[in-house]
């Protein structure tokens, strides 16, 4: 394989590489996204199966009254329905996603770079010894 060919294929790996980064980070946006989804929007919650009035519930971060710290005990619906731990496992979920995803776009991000720098380098040695001989 010539030296060009060989240039090209690693470009075109590292770009798939690069492109499977810029997808994990994609992901780890959507779990992030997710959270804030979880946090930061009113819902409801149906008191028995199929209830026509289902409770209406503060978002769990933005409340002004204990609705999401009160829990059953005070009559409160709205506790149980979205918890702390099922937020705070999507946000750790998108830990490793994300620095995978940062890896992998750094590594072919420079990879890329590192190549078309060897080919300037290259042509410049071409040019260089074209004017000393």
């Amino acid at each position: 394989m010539r030296s060009r060919e060989y240039d090209l294929d690693f470009r075109d790996r590292a770009g798939r590489i690069r492109a499977w980064g810029i997808g994990l980070l994609a992901v780890a946006t959507l779990q992030w996204a997710w959270c804030a989804l979880l946090l930061l929007t009113p819902y409801t919650v149906d008191e028995e199966p199929d209830d026509r009035y289902p409770a209406e519930c503060e978002s769990r971060l933005l409340t002004e009254r204990g609705t999401a710290n009160d829990g059953l005990q005070g009559g409160d619906w709205c506790q149980n329905e979205r918890d702390w731990p099922e937020v705070l496992a999507v946000l750790g979920l998108s830990v490793p996603v994300s620095v995978v995803g940062v890896a992998l776009f750094t590594s072919g991000s420079v990879s890329i770079r590192m190549s078309a720098h060897a080919e300037a380098m290259r042509e410049l040695d071409k040019y260089a010894d074209a004017q000393n001989a």
